[in-house]
């Protein structure tokens, strides 16, 4: 089993980071096939924490290479923001093992202008939710031809002419939202300047990650957001702009999905989201307050507090469907230590009666599905030191035990702490099923 794709399997921000960075031990080069610097993998690294939103986390492995591939849009300042960071570091080998696909788009400063804009000037009720980061705006642009590769940073001219005709369609809509529209120069000058040290990184993402396939390569293909958050498969509209199920991995990577091998699930014991839309597992009060706190939910891009709520098994299920899950890794299972209460989702009640099934379109609105929450035990004790399932309480093996059985898919991992060291690893993801 020579590949295997990472992905969220909630609303993003499950701890893709921390497992993909323990799982790298593994692999010879990971591939990023999505989204762009909206979303930050946080790594705690001995007393040391660092967030990466563009590098795959696997550049902490001094022996591993990482690509950045076509399916992402690139913000050229926040890139050579954190090479410099790493750099900063010890990590002197960044730039060496790093390759970024000439086919990826590049983030233009009317792209985050327009974001902000928008989101300044929605409704309360219409408002996504976004970083403001300009993600949306590019894949647009990318979407109607308008799109800028990194390839261009090789041509200065012809990469001038096509910002300046981007400029033009942008312009009735940036003057639409009260907005001032950049010259020419200005939307030029932050991949101008990054030109020379960007283009040396440049590369075939797909043919580097083909290649290293055939050799037998251990590669490791890592997502971004969640599979709640897929622009085809999430809680359209509020949703990001890329795919983050599995299958983004072939065309974000530019591999036939014939070369995916394994693909696993991450998922928090309980459930978060950031931004606007649909959480019918969300809490108020003083659970929802204990798992913001004691998980430290506060969005590693933008400091925003997550939102917060109880497993939710269905979504569990609707996510290994969509992405057919062979294995599921849990995160922050000891966040749950001391709660009064402990609860998960099992079905909804709908119009129609009681489903299964997530009815993601039917969450919201007149007649919306309402969560059957099932009540199981709690426990008290630290988990932080426990590294075999055997060394968990009873209730939080039991707890594990109700997840796994209803979401039909194994557990492969179970994290009780933020340090890499802190996890109890059940099997290597690139074994064989």
């Amino acid at each position: 089993m020579s590949s295997v794709v990472i992905v969220g399997a909630q609303w993003g921000d499950e701890g893709k980071g921390k497992i993909v960075d323990i799982y790298t031990e593994f692999a010879e080069l990971v591939v990023r096939y999505a989204g762009g610097p909206n979303a930050g993998h946080t790594l705690v690294i001995g007393d040391e924490k660092l967030v990466v939103r563009l590098v795959p986390s696997g550049i902490l492995r001094p022996n591993t290479r990482c690509v950045l591939g076509q399916g992402m849009v690139v913000d050229v300042d926040v890139l050579l923001g954190e090479i410099d960071e790493l750099t900063r570091r010890g990590h002197t080998s960044v730039t060496e093992r790093l390759v970024v696909s000439d086919r990826a788009h590049l983030i233009m400063p009317y792209h985050i202008l327009v974001d902000t804009l928008r989101e300044a000037g929605a409704r309360a009720d219409q408002a996504i939710g976004t970083t403001k980061k300009g993600i949306g705006p590019a894949y647009e642009d990318k979407a109607r031809r308008l799109g800028l590769h990194l390839g261009l940073l090789r041509s200065p001219d012809v990469l001038r002419e096509k910002v300046a005709l981007a400029l033009e369609a942008w312009r009735p809509i940036i003057e639409a939202l009260g907005g001032e529209q950049p010259s020419l120069e200005e939307a030029l000058a932050p991949a101008l300047s990054a030109r020379d040290r960007l283009v040396p990184l440049l590369g075939d993402a797909s043919h580097i990650t083909h290649e290293a396939l055939t050799r037998g390569v251990r590669v490791m293909f890592e997502g971004a957001q969640g599979t709640l958050l897929d622009v085809d498969h999430g809680t359209y509209p509020f949703v990001t702009s890329s795919s983050a199920v599995a299958g983004g991995a072939a065309t974000g990577a530019g591999i036939g999905p014939s070369r995916i091998g394994k693909v696993v699930g991450i998922t928090k014991a309980y459930t978060t989201r950031v931004g606007a839309g649909p959480f019918p597992t969300e809490l108020e009060g003083a659970s929802g307050d204990h798992l913001r706190h004691v998980g430290a939910e506060f969005g590693s891009v933008t400091g925003r507090p997550r939102r917060t709520g109880w497993l939710d098994l269905p979504a569990l299920r609707y996510a290994a469907r969509v992405n057919g899950l062979d294995a599921l890794a849990i995160t922050k299972l000891d966040v749950l230590t001391g709660l009064p209460e402990l609860k998960v989702c099992v079905a909804y009640d709908t119009p129609d009666g009681r489903v299964a099934d997530l009815p993601i379109d039917r969450l919201t609105g007149p007649g919306a599905a309402t969560p059957v929450l099932e009540a199981l035990p709690t426990w008290t004790e630290d988990l932080s030191q426990a590294r075999s399932l055997a060394e968990l309480p009873e209730a939080a093996r039991g707890y594990l035990k109700r997840l796994e059985q209803a979401v039909e898919v194994p557990l492969c991992l179970v994290s009780v702490g933020p340090g890499r060291h802190q996890t109890i690893t059940l099997q290597d993801p690139f074994d064989a099923r």
